[in-house]
């Protein structure tokens, strides 16, 4: 069949089989209760028994990171944007930093929301973590969360020596919203010619606000954020403008004209996620336009996989290969010191 417009008609199977690890995993879990707008404060009361976050105690990881809170400026008219900020006391050198966005649908979660895996991924590095407390849609609709990231990131770096950072090294880091919030500051940085962004590390980024790719339609009768909970998601986020012409790329990337300038990128998904087409075009655009961008497609993967299954193997590799880019892109930098 034929592409036509903005609109996907295509022959497609089933949606690839999962993991076997991490299939195990869902077949015990229950079924979640359907996301419509009126039960998204139902999801985010749920959220947060699902997913207990971490106290700055936890955060310390016995003394090894000194963890405080701050509210700096938001944009023009906006309110103060809260960030945790997490640095490790092992040396007084400005530390690389990794900018982190959390994910939920535009609409849920918390800047602690798997805030100890980041940490985590960053102990290794000796770099420091600094997570943003975004407004959530509906209640704050686009632009109002990209620019409460753009404005967190801007601070950071005009402020690295006293939070002790190296402004020529942060990273930009998201999961699902946050990785497409991730990307759209990316591009607001790009654009506003401000901060010098050192790379972006993309999870699962939630791209295209048109929910009609291939791989969306392919899963849209799965449990894990299937098409019907990515429309609520970006219609809490755009309104009526959802999938319209006129959707800024600052709010969903994906509509992007131009993917030229951006920081190297690091870009992974499972094979059964619903984002997987959105995702690999967003790599393959980057690399037509000349840019730095590495993918990896994992086998079997849905939504969120490495987080519903840690202990899968296909879990701790796809952590492991983030970890590996990490590791390559900041080493360079760490030997000029």
């Amino acid at each position: 069949m034929t592409l036509t417009g903005t609109e996907v008609v295509a022959e497609f199977g089933p949606p690839p089989p999962y993991d076997a690890e991490c299939g195990a995993v869902v077949a015990g879990l229950p079924p979640f209760p359907p996301l419509t707008m009126e039960t998204i404060p139902d999801m985010r009361a749920g959220a947060d028994t699902f997913m207990p976050r971490p106290s700055n105690e936890d955060l310390e990881r016995d003394g090894r990171y000194a963890v405080e809170e701050r509210l700096v400026p938001g944009a023009s008219g906006a309110p103060d944007v809260p960030l945790i900020i997490c640095r490790p006391t092992s040396t007084s050198a400005a530390a690389p930093a990794l900018y982190y966005l959390h994910g939920g649908g535009m609409f849920g979660g918390s800047a602690r929301d798997t805030l100890s895996d980041i940490v985590a991924l960053a102990a290794p590095l000796g770099a420091a973590v600094i997570s943003v407390e975004y407004r959530l849609a509906p209640e704050t609709r686009h632009p109002g969360p990209v620019e409460d990231g753009y404005a967190g990131v801007a601070w950071a770096a005009a402020h690295a020596e006293e939070i002790g950072v190296d402004p020529a090294r942060i990273v930009l880091i998201g999961g699902s919203a946050g990785g497409g919030l991730a990307a759209a500051v990316a591009l607001l940085a790009r654009d506003r010619r401000g901060p010098a962004l050192f790379g972006q590390l993309l999870m699962c980024p939630m791209l295209d606000d048109r929910n009609n790719s291939l791989s969306v339609q392919q899963m849209a009768s799965l449990w894990m954020w299937n098409r019907s909970d990515n429309e609520i998601g970006w219609s809490a986020l755009l309104g009526s403008d959802r999938g319209g012409p006129d959707v800024s790329p600052y709010a969903a990337p994906a509509r992007a004209t131009d993917l030229s300038g951006l920081p190297p990128t690091f870009i992974d998904v499972g094979s059964a996620d619903s984002f997987r087409d959105e995702d690999v075009a967003f790599a393959s655009r980057i690399w037509a336009a000349g840019g730095v961008a590495e993918l990896h497609v994992w086998p079997g993967g849905f939504h969120g996989f490495e987080a519903i299954a840690p202990h899968a193997a296909l879990s701790k590799a796809a952590v492991r290969a983030r970890a590996n880019w990490l590791e390559r892109l900041l080493a360079p930098a760490a030997s000029e010191q």
